[in-house]
Formats: C-alpha cells, structure tokens, sequence
C-alpha cells in the first residue's frame, strides 16, 4: 500500500503536538536523592489548596488529570506514562513530588508548565487552558498520589 506524504504529515504533526503536552521537572522535583527543586515565584509561594482533601474535587481533577497530563506522567504520576519513554528531560514522578512539595509549587508547575528555566521541558503551561479552579482540582487529584 502506497502511503500519501500528507497522511504522513499528519501523522508527525499529530504525534509532535502530542508530545508537546509532556515534560518533566528538572532533578529534585520529586526525584529521590536529588537537590531541592527552585522555590515558586512569590505570587505562588504561598498559595494554598481551596479543595484540599476534597474528594469531589479530586475526581473532578482526575478527568483533566486524565486528558492533560496522564500520557506523559502517567496514571499514577510516576513519570510513566506512554509518551514519556520519547521526552528529554523524562517527566518528573509527582508520586513523589507531593510527599515534599507545597500547594503553591503544584499549582506554579501546572500552571506554568516547564518550558522555563531551569526545567526547560516540554510540559505546557495550563493556565490557558485549565481556569484556576480546575488547576486546583488536578492539584487535588495529584496529592492523592502521596
């Protein structure tokens, strides 16, 4: 069977925007044994968690969590889900992240992404696409990970 070139186009374009929504925390964000990860931006330093402990708002996050960042962190947030094995930096393990990391600093990398020094990954900033509200939720979801 003959392939057309543009099939093939699409196929990259798509598999490329696929990855694109994936990245990884640089050393310390959440791998054992590494430095400290940075400390968030005073704006999100002291950010605290409206729906902690909300089950509600957990399973409403894990819907975004799902869709958004699952392929690359995986669906226990181990850093290993199935476009992760293709990133450079691989994503961080948020299992582990949440044992250590504040609310702030959850919300800060969801909503920021990584593509900023020092992480330089390819993880997108959310804040475009997720309102506030649904970052807390993913955040939520995430600390059920600990």
């Amino acid at each position: 069977m003959k392939r057309s070139p543009l099939l093939l186009l699409l196929v990259l374009a798509i598999a490329s925007l696929s990855l694109a929504a994936c990245g990884q925390q640089p050393a310390g964000d959440g791998d054992a044994g590494e430095v400290a990860p940075p400390q968030p931006p005073a704006e999100y330093a002291a950010m605290t968690n409206p729906f902690a402990g909300d089950a509600t708002a957990a399973a409403t996050g894990q819907v975004d969590y799902e869709s958004y960042c699952q392929s690359c962190h995986g669906s226990g947030g181990k850093g290993d889900g199935p476009a992760a094995s293709s990133l450079d930096p691989k994503p961080g393990n948020l299992a582990e992240l949440v044992k250590t990391a504040s609310d702030g600093y959850i919300f800060w990398r969801v909503a920021e992404g990584g593509m900023m020094a020092p992480f330089n990954s390819s993880m997108p900033a959310w804040k475009d696409v997720l309102n506030q509200d649904q970052i807390w939720q993913v955040v939520t979801y995430i600390e059920t990970f600990n």
